[in-house]
């Protein structure tokens, strides 16, 4: 204990020194948590291979409470895996410690700060470690005022369905935020009340009481088939006289003539101390590694058949299945409309309910990822746009995510407007380092499934909810970053760009005007983002004119992708988009309404080359 206590200064000591070098930076915020986490480290609880940062058998630590970044890093300069020279290096241009962790830095696997987030992240590690029994612990650190989100609760309610009593959530009920006081300030009793109330093993502590955190943890150890939350009631800027429990304080650093103050405080520190991590024992067991997902048992399709694409996705997932893959399965209560539950009947015990909670489904995905699953995550795409901020971090996590939106446009019908997505492409273009795909039929479908599987990164695949006759080839390959021209001849005058729903009303559209004796060029761009420049430029080049026809708000969606493609070209790109706010009908009657059906398409045609 007195060990431990010794470590708390030093660590103390870091925050401070590492936040004053940096001029920002959130040690108020930090110093609170200080024993919460050096018990955890350095007091026999977390297990973890220093040496081996990657081993499966190590125990993970979130920081969903991202902001105190700076606890986070002088706990490892504490452990001895880098120099408080390095410390000092923090939130400078170039360096690995960034204001908010981010996987930068090998000892945070994932970016957490955008509040709400990590205890999904740690729900995925956790169903992860069920799923492949492995021993490994997850710890996650949260702030009180982070508990106000929606998401926080998701992810508890998921735990406990799951029965996930191998995850620990740290709460940190320091009373203040930001601007003041949180919702419950020290209520600690009432944090457990409610927490608990959701299935949870709580132990309510002081925070600041090395021998009652290291009680709990070993409590916490202890749990059979709860998740466990330890509730610790504690004091933002503990250490400080001037700061402690003060509002004002936060984000905000100790300038220089204040630091030295503030270290008289905490007494004789020694700065040769060094903290040790125990790590657990090999299993004795090696996964090998994970080559890719192969074709070869990809569904084969006839042409001129009717399928939807979102039921060839399904299919697509069981074909490419094998149990030495890493794919996993999640989706949010709809996947008989997704059609994942034909991957659910087959293979149950890699099919994860996540229920109608996107946003912890997409940090369940993350979490799964960083532990080495390929997760497929399906919903409608409209309910895509609810999870924004989580599908964004996970770009920044590094994270390998397949997204799949179903019911995607006007197209879907009689439902209406609140079921349509018509902003998902945008979205998922905007996300950084991202690929949008947009199958048009079942082969298309299928083998652009394939595709984002064997794709690191996040890639979002757009389904419809319409049957669409089968236009290719079992033998036709879609590359990411590809397109398909259809139709072209010498004497084309225009070309009409479309994807998905739109390709077959395009094909529509140019039998009808050539029996008027105007040849168009149709253009399937599959791949929205990466796009395919080469095929565009060269169609203008030969026909001069591009009309693009979307199922999607013309907002960042085909027709924008197409501009920024061509921006250096002076030709003009006419857009065909949902222009008229949406309602319910039949996909017939609500392609014509808005004005991108076969028939608008020839409408279009024909006003540009008049």
């Amino acid at each position: 204990m007195d060990n431990l206590k010794e470590l708390s200064k030093l660590i103390r000591y870091y925050i401070l020194k590492s936040t004053t070098q940096a001029g920002s930076g959130h040690p108020s915020s930090s110093l609170s948590a200080v024993e919460l986490m050096t018990v955890l480290f350095f007091g026999g609880f977390l297990k973890y291979d220093l040496k081996d940062i990657q081993n499966p058998l190590n125990d993970r630590v979130i920081f969903s409470k991202g902001h105190a970044s700076p606890l986070l890093y002088a706990l490892w300069t504490s452990a001895g895996v880098m120099s408080e020279k390095e410390l000092l290096t923090y939130r400078k241009f170039g360096s690995v410690l960034e204001g908010h962790p981010t996987p930068q830095f090998p000892y945070a696997e994932v970016a957490t700060g955008s509040l709400g987030q990590g205890l999904s992240i740690g729900v995925g590690y956790s169903l992860n470690a069920k799923l492949d029994e492995l021993p490994y612990k997850t710890f996650v650190l949260l702030g009180d005022s982070e508990m106000a989100e929606g998401s926080v609760w998701e992810a508890i309610q998921l735990a406990s369905y799951y029965k996930l009593s191998n995850l620990i959530g740290i709460l940190d009920v320091n009373r203040l935020g930001q601007r003041g006081e949180t919702m419950l300030g020290h209520n600690v009793k009432e944090y457990a009340k409610r927490v608990s109330s959701f299935g949870w093993e709580t132990i309510v502590i002081d925070g600041h009481s090395v021998t009652e955190v290291a009680d709990a943890y070993s409590l916490a150890e202890s749990s059979k088939d709860k998740p466990v939350m330890i509730i610790a009631k504690t004091i933002k800027g503990k250490g400080v006289s001037f700061m402690e429990d003060k509002i004002g304080w936060h984000g905000k650093t100790l300038p220089y003539e204040k630091l030295g103050e503030a270290l008289k405080e905490l007494e004789d520190i020694d700065k040769t101390l060094r903290g040790h991590i125990d790590k657990r024992e090999s299993l004795g067991r090696v996964n090998q590694p994970f080559s890719g997902f192969h074709g070869s048992r990809v569904a084969q399709y006839n042409k001129g058949d009717l399928i939807a694409t979102r039921k060839a996705y399904g299919e697509t997932l069981v074909a490419i299945f094998s149990e030495d893959t890493p794919l996993v399965v999640l989706d949010a209560e709809v996947s008989n409309s997704t059609y994942s539950e034909i991957f659910k009947l087959k293979y149950p015990e890699r099919f994860f309910e996540m229920y109608i909670a996107e946003q912890n489904m997409v940090g369940v995905a993350i979490g799964l990822s960083k532990r080495g699953k390929i997760p497929f995550a399906s919903t409608f795409a409209a309910f895509w746009s609810r999870a924004h901020d989580q599908i964004r971090m996970a770009a920044y996590s590094n994270a390998n995510i397949k997204f799949v939106g179903s019911h995607a446009g006007v197209s879907i019908g009689e439902d209406g407007p609140s079921q349509m997505g018509l902003e998902d492409i945008s979205m998922f273009r905007s996300v950084f380092g991202s690929a949008v795909l947009y199958p048009s039929d079942a082969v298309s479908c299928a083998k652009l499934t394939l595709q984002a599987a064997n794709t690191n990164g996040i890639v979002y695949l757009r389904t419809t909810r319409k049957e669409t006759p089968v236009i290719y080839e079992n033998s036709e390959e879609f590359p990411i970053g590809g397109s398909k021209t259809l139709k072209e001849s010498d004497k084309d005058g225009v070309t009409v760009v479309g994807a998905g729903i739109t390709i077959h009303e395009a094909l529509l559209a140019h039998e009808m005007l050539k029996k008027d004796g105007i040849n168009v060029r149709v253009i399937d761009m599959y791949s929205v983002k990466p796009i395919d420049c080469a095929t565009l430029e060269k169609a203008v080049e030969e026909t001069g004119v591009i009309v693009v026809v979307e199922d999607h708000y013309p907002e960042g969606g085909i027709a924008d992708a197409v501009r920024s493609c061509l921006s250096g070209l002076k030709t003009a790109v006419y857009s065909l988009a949902v222009s008229k706010k949406p309602r319910s009908g039949t996909p017939e009657e609500l392609l014509n309404y808005e004005e991108i059906s076969s028939s608008a398409i020839v409408k279009k045609v024909k006003e540009v080359l008049s």
